[in-house]
């Protein structure tokens, strides 16, 4: 199983890279969590946020396999524990390549390496798009999207 997903976003490939990494960033693009890591290879990093456990909800955990500022973002992970009793179980990996195309830059996700009969595949498929519309937004305006939730 995988997904891929490619999005253009009017902006420079440090801009992208920080909102993918940096507080504001990912608190715009991923649903209001933040991404808490040193981004060392090997260092782990969740996703925490507001959801079902409050407002410090982890809804995905991992480590950091390769992060490469302006250029790639890869980690493996789990979903947080609130979501399924089997979350060390379950795994795959999520790469970003950040590519410059004359003043924009290009973002290919792929979301690869699933555990057989991993239950978040759907749910993956659901928010990856909107994952990538809010980073171009952010990066774009400045502005967050608002999915009605």
């Amino acid at each position: 199983m995988k997904l891929e997903q490619i999005v253009y976003v009017n902006a420079s490939p440090e801009k992208v890279w920080e909102a993918m990494t940096s507080p504001e960033g990912t608190r715009a693009a991923f649903f209001g969590s933040e991404l808490k890591s040193t981004l060392e290879v090997g260092a782990p990093f969740e996703y925490v946020g507001p959801g079902s456990e409050g407002e410090a909800t982890v809804h995905v955990y991992g480590g950091i396999l390769a992060a490469q500022p302006g250029r790639r973002l890869s980690y493996s992970e789990h979903p947080g524990p609130s979501y399924y009793e089997n979350h060390a179980e379950l795994r795959t990996r999520v790469t970003f390549e950040l590519e410059q195309v004359g003043s924009c830059t290009k973002v290919t996700l792929v979301n690869d390496e699933w555990t057989e009969n991993h239950p978040g595949f759907g749910n993956a498929a659901g928010a990856w798009p909107m994952v990538l519309s809010s980073i171009k937004t952010w990066c774009e305006t400045g502005k967050t999207l608002d999915f009605g939730w």
